[in-house]
């Protein structure tokens, strides 16, 4: 479930998104550094794929950069009226302030045809070949590889809130806090825990996943050869999730963060001040978490530098991991950054 933090800035637990109600300009470190950084940039969202990265502009236009592979770097024109855009393994989708869904990158599989009418649209997802868009009428649409099941939506196909691409499946939460898994049952990520409901925010990692209940605990499920499904105790107080490749990670309600699973890497090796956290995203072998003061904290792998924080490390109103990258926005001038 997205919740608000300073600067009137909004996240969701998708891996390697990140977004903010308010624009700021985009900082990248490691790998794949954005080109052309500007402190004028105004970003609104950041999406990570398979070595592409994609940025939201507050005008509503797309950038991209990274591997050019299908040409997924060549946004369709008119580059504009974006309101949403998501990078999967080899395709791009956006969503236009219309309702409708733009496609684009390698289209085999039927990975770019968004099915028909292309109209009432609020949210879309990404898997790894295929796509997801939510309706205004509470529905999901799904399109692109259905090779294990990933676009057959199962009845009833109403009351979602919420939608999520896996590797080869996909997730969504109804208004009623049930959740609805359909695709390839990768270790057991069918097999949701009983009872389900009440659940208020999903995560999804690649053969994992976590629900966040309204009482502040947390149940995972799937994998669990590295322990990333047993939460540590006490599974209370938490108000955000995100999955990491066989990982995950927990930020409670008083600024701390609990990680469990794979630690070969480190990336469960929360620093020792770990207080005052506000927003926290896994990747694949290291974690990154934001403060209320607005800095950034990153543990785990450090190649290509993506562990070390720019400077001035200050300003930060979301973050997010990649697989070989890290990424944060800042605040636009004169905007506040402390936590409500």
């Amino acid at each position: 479930m997205p919740f608000l933090l300073g600067c009137s800035s909004f996240f969701g637990p998708s891996d390697g998104d990140v977004g903010a109600q308010s624009s700021g300009s985009i900082v990248s470190w490691g790998s794949q550094v954005f080109p052309g950084y500007s402190a004028t940039d105004s970003i609104v969202a950041i999406s990570t794929g398979n070595s592409l990265n994609l940025v939201l502009k507050e005008d509503g236009s797309i950038e991209a950069w990274g591997s050019n592979s299908g040409e997924r770097c060549s946004i369709p024109e008119p580059n504009s009226g974006f309101v949403a855009a998501q990078a999967g393994n080899v395709h791009c989708i956006g969503l236009k302030a219309d309702g409708s869904i733009t496609a684009w990158g390698q289209t085999n599989g039927g990975r770019c045809d968004i099915p028909a009418p292309n109209s009432d649209f609020i949210v879309i997802a990404c898997g790894k070949h295929h796509s997801l868009g939510l309706k205004a009428d509470s529905s999901i649409v799904a399109w692109g590889l259905n090779n294990y099941g990933q676009c057959d939506v199962p009845d009833p196909n109403t009351d979602f809130v919420e939608v999520i691409g896996g590797w080869d499946y996909s997730m969504g939460l109804t208004a009623g806090g049930r959740i609805v898994i359909w695709g390839r049952s990768y270790q057991l990520q069918w097999h949701i825990p009983i009872p389900n409901n009440d659940f208020r925010g999903i995560a999804g990692g690649y053969y994992h996943c976590l629900g966040l209940r309204s009482d502040g605990s947390i149940v995972a499920w799937g994998d669990n050869s590295d322990e990333q499904c047993d939460v540590p105790l006490p599974n209370s107080g938490y108000i955000g999730i995100a999955c990491g490749e066989d990982y995950s990670l927990g930020l409670r309600a008083d600024g701390r963060i609990v990680a469990w699973g794979t630690n070969y890497h480190g990336q469960c090796d929360v620093p020792e001040t770990n207080l005052e956290f506000v927003d926290v995203d896994a990747g694949v072998d290291h974690s990154i978490g934001q403060l209320a003061d607005g800095s950034i904290v990153a543990w785990g792998t450090n190649d290509n530098g993506k562990c070390e924080s720019p400077e001035p490390n200050s300003g930060f109103i979301a973050v997010a991991a990649g697989r070989s990258s890290s990424y944060g926005i800042r605040c636009s001038a004169g905007a506040e950054h402390d936590r409500p």
